[in-house]
């Protein structure tokens, strides 16, 4: 990925919290047929690996999992928000007519190795750690344990466990942060009030940031 020094986010932990908060990744692998992508949740544990690990599952019929072996390098792409900007929402736009259209977006690439895990163990724990996760924000939250066993045990040998430890994290924020101070924040303003906070409340901190840098 491309990535200039102004749109570089090396903070570990910013990056770690979009991938969480993303949670829904695109799995990159080359196998056998080429390439493939596949979109996939994911749940991060950022106390395994040298930096963190990633641990998902697939359908048993999903050829992925054959088409890669333990050890390979993929890459996994998590798009945490993005959104087109108009230069009229640039004030000196209309003092200087010097603007075009851009797109703007958060994004984390996480290179790393993966290992197939054909093991209920690990299935059932990955299951039952993403599950948990995103019930919580429920009333009553569904578990596992709610649905008939065997029903569950079924489902389980349908699916395998896939794990990738991170060897490398790349995070890119393009905030528009080549214009001025007032462009960034009325650009990051306007997309605020379409109720687009992703990254209009990135561009508003990318502005106050630049401000303060002088």
């Amino acid at each position: 990925m491309y990535v200039p020094l102004h749109n570089e986010e090396p903070s570990r932990e910013v990056l770690f919290d979009l991938i969480q908060n993303t949670a829904l990744g695109v799995l990159i692998t080359h196998g056998p047929g080429g390439l493939d992508a596949n979109h996939i949740p994911f749940e991060l544990d950022n106390s395994a690996g040298k930096f963190a690990t990633l641990r998902c599952h697939v359908a048993r019929s999903n050829p992925v999992w054959q088409d890669v072996s333990s050890g390979d390098e993929v890459l996994v792409v998590f798009r945490a928000a993005d959104a087109y900007i108009s230069p009229q929402w640039y004030p000196s736009k209309h003092e200087f007519h010097k603007q075009v259209p851009t797109w703007n977006y958060l994004v984390a690439h996480a290179h790393g190795r993966i290992t197939v895990h054909d093991d209920e163990r690990f299935v059932r724990r990955n299951v039952a750690k993403l599950t948990h996760r995103h019930e919580s924000i429920q009333p009553v939250p569904w578990k596992m344990g709610d649905a008939p066993r065997d029903f569950i045990d079924t489902l389980v040998k349908e699916i395998v466990g896939l794990e990738i430890e991170i060897t490398h994290l790349v995070g890119k924020a393009k905030l528009s942060q080549t214009k001025e101070p007032r462009d960034i924040r009325n650009a990051g303003e306007v997309l605020v009030a379409r109720g687009d906070t992703g990254v209009g409340q990135a561009m508003l901190a990318a502005a106050a940031r630049k401000s303060e840098q002088g």
